[in-house]
């Protein structure tokens, strides 16, 4: 079956990553020379540390989004962070092309927000007032604005502001957009946002990355685990 996605793949050049980097550490990403995307929507999984928003950001940068997040357009930076694991990555693009992407993460969402209202006073411009709006409303709002038919968009934790209500509508968006020839990477946590039908799930544990199913994933053993055995769990955890 050919792969029609914008983003079919990734090649990482370690020769150009220095041998001291701590990018060399990450078990998951040390082993990696590359990666391939065949579904509209991917998440990438696994323990904190294990590298998976390394991974998005060098993909987000690599590819001409701003490392701190927004679409190709933007270009400011408050703190320069980003790994050199971008100038070694080499994506693989596909003969369509993007009808407009984003780069969305939580951990500097005010940042962008704050660009956002910026932006959006100039020729044109049509104000969203972000900061007006809780934190999960304007991060919702912002992805509904955003989120096109063929259009890239890769996502960092964005259910970190939202509800669980929320989440779901998150979640219809973004099914509604791959239906529509949409490409979404997405690091979660979430066992909502992970039930989304027909998405492919890369987990970053176990020190390499491979394929998850749905049921396998940490997020929602423990989440299920939790919820069946609340009272249980708490005795052993609030007891030790």
């Amino acid at each position: 079956m050919m792969n029609s996605q914008l983003i079919k793949g990734l090649f990482i050049d370690w020769n150009r990553i220095d041998e001291g980097s701590y990018l060399r550490r990450i078990e998951a990403l040390e082993g990696l020379d590359s990666l391939s995307f065949d579904h509209s929507v991917t998440f990438f999984v696994g323990e904190n540390g294990s590298g998976k928003s390394t991974l998005l950001e060098a993909i987000a940068v690599a590819y001409g989004f701003n490392p701190e997040g927004g679409t190709k357009n933007y270009s400011f930076s408050t703190y320069d962070s980003h790994s050199e694991l971008c100038d070694a990555l080499r994506l693989s693009r596909g003969v369509r092309r993007a009808g407009g992407g984003y780069f969305l993460r939580a951990e500097s969402f005010y940042n962008v927000a704050t660009k956002e209202d910026e932006y959006s006073r100039g020729p044109g411009g049509v104000p969203q007032h972000y900061h007006e709006k809780s934190h999960g409303e304007s991060f919702l709002a912002l992805a509904q604005n955003y989120f096109r038919a063929n259009g890239l968009y890769l996502l960092d934790e964005p259910e970190a502001a939202l509800s669980p209500q929320r989440q779901l509508t998150l979640l219809l968006e973004i099914y509604r957009c791959a239906e529509k020839g949409a490409q979404f990477i997405i690091v979660t946590h979430s066992p909502i946002l992970l039930g989304i039908p027909g998405a492919e799930i890369l987990s970053f544990d176990e020190g390499r990355i491979h394929p998850c199913a749905y049921e396998d994933t940490d997020s929602f053993q423990v989440t299920s685990m939790f919820i069946n055995s609340r009272e249980q769990i708490l005795r052993r955890l609030l007891t030790e």
